[in-house]
């Protein structure tokens, strides 16, 4: 989800955009699941260690996918000692359930959680790992909430048997963004007859709408509280965040038997700027992470500001 999103539906409100499936589906490469040149990152011969038992596994955003987005964080949490997975998700081939464009994450979030949902299976299968942990950076952290309350992620009756222990949102579209100034340039435009929400979703993607703001996604998701029992979130932001906005819409409230953290970058390290893709690479950002993990982490590594 970065700036580009910005200029392709200001396009759109302007009756601009002009695409052309066959072109943008060639323009595209081929789907892929799990990439596979992120540097400690996919071994699936790893076995997590005594003093990090539990794999992590990273979950991208919007139109980025685990190559870029892990770049910094995967192989600094390989370097820490956890098995790290990664893995790329919901892209349609082209088809119109992800968006003409097949960017990453442009799939129906339900749909992309889903898929995470069985990438854990795969990790704890090979891992012999019961639990894992979640990183998801912006759409990511709302899949992952998704896979959490409908896709088996936990266990109402009986937390203890939760295949998540904890999960580290960065940047995350919890209670929706407004994309700066871009939702309110929609509403406008749809109220004069341009069909916005109809042209984003078949251009971008069903995800990209379903992140807004006050989206029947977002109530349907958030309708039951943040939170599920048995979890522990961490939830970080940055003041500096202009696609996360306003940036205070990603903390959550912590429901029974749920644990919340949240965190200001800036309150970490008063002089941080880190913009919303800066959340996965930025070195407060990734110390933060690594205190969220671990916690005792802290204790050992002062914050690099």
């Amino acid at each position: 989800m970065i700036s580009k999103f910005k200029c392709l539906f200001g396009l759109v409100v302007a009756g601009a955009v002009a695409v052309g499936a066959a072109g943008l589906a060639s323009a595209q490469p081929a789907r892929v699941d799990v990439p596979s040149s992120l540097e400690g990152v996919n071994d699936w011969s790893c076995s997590p260690s005594a003093a990090h038992p539990v794999p992590v596994v990273l979950v991208h955003g919007t139109s980025v996918g685990s190559l870029d987005t892990w770049k910094t964080l995967g192989p600094a949490l390989a370097d820490e000692g956890y098995c790290v997975f990664a893995l790329d998700y919901g892209r349609g081939n082209s088809s119109l359930a992800g968006g003409l464009m097949d960017l990453f994450g442009s799939t129906d979030i339900g749909a992309s959680a889903r898929e995470l949902s069985r990438f854990v299976e795969r990790v704890r299968s090979t891992t012999g790992a019961a639990q894992v942990d979640l990183v998801g950076h912006s759409q990511g952290g709302v899949v992952a909430r998704q896979y959490l309350r409908f896709e088996g992620g936990v266990d109402p009756a009986d937390p203890a048997a939760n295949k998540v222990r904890k999960v580290v949102m960065l940047g995350a579209t919890n209670h929706g963004s407004t994309f700066g100034d871009v939702q309110v340039l929609g509403a406008l435009a749809q109220r004069l007859g341009i069909p916005v929400i109809d042209l984003m979703n078949t251009i971008m993607g069903p995800s990209y709408v379903q992140q807004m703001e006050g989206s029947p996604f977002l109530r349907a998701l958030n309708a039951g509280g943040d939170t599920d029992p048995g979890v522990e979130y961490t939830v970080v932001a940055s003041r500096n965040d202009t696609v996360s906005s306003p940036p205070e819409n990603t903390f959550l409230t912590a429901g029974p038997g749920a644990v919340v953290h949240n965190v200001w970058v800036q309150d970490v390290c008063a002089t941080a700027d880190v913009g919303h893709m800066e959340l996965t690479t930025d070195p407060v950002a990734v110390h933060i992470v690594k205190s969220a993990l671990d916690s005792t982490y802290a204790g050992k590594a002062t914050a690099p500001c």
